[in-house]
């Protein structure tokens, strides 16, 4: 039996997770564009870019000037990515950038390595000193993220318990620092889920967190993105992170092709929610428009499916 829900909030990713593993650096005018588009269609929180190091990831260079130039609209929260503490006072002392405080978890030591420079381990005890600086500056952690929470390129399967102690981990600190339990985030962050997988994992992490709110960050990377968004549905979770277009995916992944899935497709999953009955607050007519407008800046075919052949209601409305 489906437990659906009613709303389902999505967090779009696109402008910060799609450019940031293209070898091209577009244009900041272009990149401006498709953000003011994706403001116009009800999306709620767009991920801008991210205060990252240059050397490594040189597309995110520009992004403090981004958030001075793109066209803000009332409620909608534009946001950025950091991975360490420098990167947090980047994007404190940026232009108006709605700060999200994050935690990081790695179960893949060797993705940790190359996405942070650190250890698993060493990234998890950073979680610690990141919740006191979130603190010092008033702010309350609003996700955690475990990463590769299904299988890493580089260490294969990753075992469902050591996805769970990382949660275990999240919620002792929690108490330890007596802080609201934030949404808890499932991300395969390399495309390895399958629906039946995702099950699992939301049914363990429910046992463990009957009350938390899960989140999922879901990679289309073998084409199972939207099965497994619909798998997470089924089970209630009501958070999804996404990208115009299917833009993007992690440069630091190992996946070996240029033109591999990134993101699951935020077109493809608000059609898919419509169909449901479930709301999104987004215009689905908008969104395809953004979502051909990346295709336009990418220069190549991307791989949401929605952007290439619209909805269904002028369909239904012909009858």
């Amino acid at each position: 039996m489906s437990d659906f829900p009613k709303f389902v909030e999505i967090r779009e990713e696109g402008p910060r997770e799609g450019f940031q593993i293209e070898k091209t650096i577009y244009p900041i005018e272009q990149r401006i564009e498709l953000i003011d588009l994706l403001s116009d269609t009800g999306l709620k929180r767009i991920q801008v870019g991210s205060f990252v190091s240059p050397k490594y990831v040189p597309q995110m260079a520009d992004t403090g000037e981004l958030f001075q130039r793109i066209k803000r609209v009332p409620g909608v929260n534009y946001t950025a990515l950091w991975l360490n503490d420098k990167g947090f006072r980047k994007a404190m002392t940026a232009h108006d950038v709605d700060i999200d405080p994050r935690l990081l978890f790695y179960p893949s030591d060797r993705f940790s390595r190359k996405n942070n420079n650190a250890s698993s381990m060493e990234m998890r005890e950073k979680q610690r000193e990141w919740v006191k600086l979130y603190k010092a500056e008033g702010l309350t952690v609003d996700a955690a993220y475990v990463m590769t929470a299904f299988g890493c390129n580089f260490e294969g399967e990753i075992p469902q318990e050591r996805v769970l102690d990382d949660f275990r981990f999240i919620l002792d600190l929690c108490a330890d620092e007596n802080i609201p339990v934030p949404i808890l985030v499932i991300a395969d962050t390399m495309g390895w889920g399958n629906p039946e997988a995702v099950k699992r994992m939301i049914g363990a992490l429910r046992d463990m967190a009957p009350e938390a709110r899960l989140g999922m960050h879901i990679h289309d990377t073998r084409g199972l993105g939207i099965a497994n968004v619909y798998a997470a549905l089924s089970m209630g979770v009501d958070m999804f992170e996404s990208s115009v277009a299917g833009l993007g995916g992690c440069p630091f992944a190992g996946h070996g092709h240029a033109r591999a899935a990134g993101n699951v497709s935020t077109e493809d999953m608000v059609f898919l929610c419509h169909e449901l009955g479930i709301e999104t607050g987004i215009d689905l007519d908008k969104l395809i428009l953004a979502a051909q407008k990346a295709e336009t800046i990418i220069g190549a075919p991307l791989m949401g499916r929605v952007m290439h052949t619209g909805g269904l209601e002028k369909y239904r409305k012909a009858k």
